[in-house]
């Protein structure tokens, strides 16, 4: 089973929450938390984020795609989002970030995620997948060991993000901790999944999938950054099109893990928005922006179920 480049960024997903399981498995720590990002629209020449909204004559929904990993002091918090945040009851992301979620994961990839005893994940490979996957443990400075314990899917979530945090990249930045920060007032959270259930998308691959998974995360480390710098850079000009091409680079290599890593979970999704849209108030949704671009996208989904979604910004 080959892995597209796309399979990456909707990885992304489990990445912010994974950090800080792989910061004990590597002995690394995450960033310090930086300054709020929110600044005026006029001092940024981009065109924001896209922001989107369904209402009818007693609820409000936001829509807002987000980057769980940015680059320290990336701009854009405009007034659009600023308004739509403030305005909203309800802060609602795919999992809901606790003080406590850092201790959860760790418990949960010990539970799901370790090898039988006297087991290596470099057991599983052969010498050429082992000297592709020693090699880039090496340039990132780790340990060849440091995952050796652990199922394929680990090291291969561990390496999409890595090179990004040794480039800038920092889970400290990406959008949901900033509106975590921005958000200083009281105001209901929900969540549309678990921590649980988004590593299981991974832990349930068969095992030979998780090995090529790994392994190409390995040969992509120093494709990544590139990679991720062009889907920020469509992100923050709002580009929903071109994102969503950048995204599907590669997709028909592996149609399955797109379907289990995006498609599915959209449908799911637009489901619990037909439902919230029965209770009235006003709900910020703030997901991983590639759900909200292309086919099969959130709102596409929903449209299908008769709602008309506005483009805020």
């Amino acid at each position: 089973m080959t892995f597209p480049k796309s399979s990456f960024a909707s990885a992304a997903t489990g990445l912010l929450l994974l950090a800080s399981s792989a910061a004990c498995a590597q002995t690394q720590s995450l960033p310090s938390p930086v300054a709020s990002t929110r600044v005026p629209a006029s001092d940024v020449e981009m065109g924001g984020p896209a922001l989107w909204k369904l209402a009818d004559e007693d609820t409000t929904i936001y829509l807002f795609g987000t980057v769980h990993v940015l680059p320290k002091d990336q701009p854009w918090f405009t007034p659009a989002i600023d308004t739509a945040l403030d305005s909203s009851d309800e802060l609602v992301t795919e999992v809901l970030m606790t003080p406590e979620i850092g201790a959860k994961t760790q418990a949960i990839v010990m539970q799901k995620g370790m090898l039988p005893e006297g087991s290596s994940v470099r057991d599983l490979m052969n010498e050429q997948q082992k000297a592709t996957y020693e090699t880039a443990m090496t340039r990132l400075g780790l340990p060849v060991a440091a995952f050796d314990r652990f199922e394929p899917w680990f090291g291969a979530l561990n390496l999409s993000i890595l090179p990004l945090m040794k480039e800038g990249y920092s889970p400290e930045d990406g959008v949901e901790k900033v509106l975590e920060k921005e958000t200083d007032r009281e105001i209901k959270r929900a969540a549309l999944e678990t921590i649980e259930f988004q590593l299981s998308i991974f832990d349930e691959l068969p095992q030979q999938a998780q090995v090529d998974y790994l392994v190409q995360a390995a040969e992509m480390i120093d494709e990544l950054k590139p990679y991720i710098d062009r889907m920020v850079a469509e992100w923050i000009e709002g580009n929903a099109d071109a994102l969503a091409e950048i995204m599907n680079e590669g997709v028909a290599e592996n149609p399955v893990l797109m379907e289990r890593l995006m498609h599915e979970r959209n449908a799911n999704w637009a489901v619990w928005i037909d439902d919230r849209m029965d209770e009235p108030g006003t709900v910020f949704i703030a997901v991983g922006a590639g759900h909200l671009a292309g086919q099969k996208s959130v709102q596409e989904l929903l449209t299908e179920r008769g709602f008309t979604i506005t483009r805020v910004q």
